[in-house]
């Protein structure tokens, strides 16, 4: 960058006359973000309040029937002062939300389902004299769905102008630890501009803090006999401050923890919380019974054509790993002769695999064989979405899966799953090299990170489409 002319900057020069930052930097490095992230929120609110309006009154003149301009006017009433409410509690208006379309379109399509559903209860609970028609509101709520993603995508642009891409300051302080790299970062090195972590130098802290100065995030790369230091500037700094740690990375850290005499990081948590775990389960339930009861003649039918080809047993049991570790018993229906089962599943079943039998091979091919799983999720040991579990003696290439990835064993943190995120990508069948495992369990533990009930719901859509695969057998 070029030399500067920055009153700030010449101010700290005439300080310090040492200082040879000023011939690289203009000082501040960024102009502040705040006060513009602030005025794109404003102007978000002002649109989605708009959207709303605009959405209401085009049903309202659609349904021309049953006085429905003024019942769209009192239901606008209650309607927009509520999504203001829920739309605040539930985040639709975050650094996050300028920086992803997507996301901000999602959060705002949960914000008007909820204000919806509390509508409705308010109505119920209150006896409202307000009457409004299942098919009026139902329009009015899809209308704003539509309309309030639209005016996402058309004020990308302005967000952009006003904000840029990342929509936040963020300042890496290279002080002689690792490389880090975040996109659209500024990066300095401390050696180049003689600045170090005094917290006892007034000069050295104002130097520090021209830099930092309109930063949202600051990091500090530094070795570990620095890192107090570092934490007593940016304590006094008024400014988010981290300090890199390889071994957060190392271990998994997902948190700390203080204590009145020690200090703990946290390295695993329950992936879901109490309500998720029922919303899921409640969704399991849902999905399970359904499945059972409109699949029963497929599934006594399957039954019978097994029974009837060679006499033998109908289902397979074999030992899998599940959450927390434990081993259950998985329920297949069975496709090979009842001499040549794999109990241990050592031997990966193969696209023409001479063990399989005639009705074994179709319900392989079409992944019918894996529908007794449906008991499994009835009896709480498996999820319809999740991890799927694998044999234990399964190999990849010739070793144990956790041999290939230690981190294999964090698949165990959820219920085991009838079909998961690596099944929808066709990720599936035998794992002949440590490469198939790898593709397979980075998909898992994708899926672990951040679950949502919707994109349970977009496995399960997703996974139809390859009911039927090639790697199917």
């Amino acid at each position: 960058m070029t030399a500067h002319t920055d009153p700030i900057a010449v101010l700290a020069r005439d300080r310090d006359p040492t200082a040879q930052f000023h011939q690289q930097f203009v000082l501040p490095l960024a102009p502040s973000l705040e006060r513009r992230r602030l005025e794109v929120y404003l102007a978000l609110i002002v649109c989605d309040t708009l959207g709303i309006v605009m959405a209401f009154l085009a049903v309202g003149l659609a349904l021309t029937w049953h006085n429905a301009m003024t019942t769209m006017a009192d239901l606008l009433a209650l309607f927009i002062p509520l999504y203001w409410t829920v739309a605040f509690n539930m985040r639709v208006y975050t650094v996050r939300s300028l920086i992803s379309t997507r996301h901000a379109q999602l959060r705002v399509t949960y914000a008007l389902a909820v204000t919806v559903t509390a509508l409705i209860f308010m109505f119920y609970m209150a006896h409202s004299p307000v009457q409004v028609g299942r098919l009026a509101l139902e329009l009015d709520v899809m209308a704003s769905v539509v309309v309030l993603a639209s005016v996402r995508s058309a004020m990308r642009g302005f967000i952009i102008r006003r904000c840029g891409l990342t929509a936040e300051n963020v300042l890496i302080i290279d002080d002689g630890g690792g490389t880090v790299q975040i996109p659209g970062a500024w990066t300095i090195q401390t050696r180049d501009h003689n600045l170090k972590p005094d917290y006892c130098d007034p000069h050295m802290l104002d130097r520090l803090g021209l830099f930092m100065t309109n930063m949202d995030r600051v990091l500090v790369t530094c070795p570990a006999d620095r890192r107090r230091a570092w934490a007593m500037v940016f304590k006094g700094s008024n400014i988010s401050g981290e300090i890199v740690d390889p071994d957060v990375l190392t271990l998994g850290v997902v948190g700390a923890r203080r204590a009145s005499a020690f200090g703990t990081l946290v390295v695993s948590v329950g992936p879901l919380s109490l309500q998720a775990r029922a919303i899921k389960r409640a969704m399991d339930l849902a999905v399970a019974v359904s499945a059972v009861v409109f699949l029963f003649p497929l599934l006594m039918t399957v039954a019978l054509l097994i029974r009837l080809e060679d006499g033998g047993q109908v289902f397979f049991r074999q030992q899998r790993q599940g959450r927390n570790n434990r081993l259950f018993w998985i329920y297949k229906f069975r496709s090979m002769r009842p001499l040549q089962l794999d109990a241990t599943g050592a031997r990966s079943a193969t696209r023409d695999d001479d063990r399989t039998t005639t009705i074994g091979r179709f319900i392989r091919r079409t992944s019918i064989d894996e529908l007794p799983q449906l008991l499994n999720v009835l009896r709480g040991d498996m999820s319809i979405v999740g991890p799927r579990p694998h044999a234990i003696g399964s190999l990849a290439g010739t070793k144990r899966f956790w041999e290939v990835d230690p981190r294999y064993l964090l698949r165990h943190s959820l219920k085991p799953g009838l079909t998961g995120l690596a099944q929808m990508r066709g990720l599936r069948g035998a794992t002949d090299t440590e490469a198939d495992l790898r593709q397979r369990l980075q998909a898992d533990l994708e899926y672990l990170d951040g679950w949502t009930i919707m994109r349970d719901f977009r496995i399960i859509l997703g996974t139809i489409r390859v009911v039927v695969h090639h790697k199917a057998f």
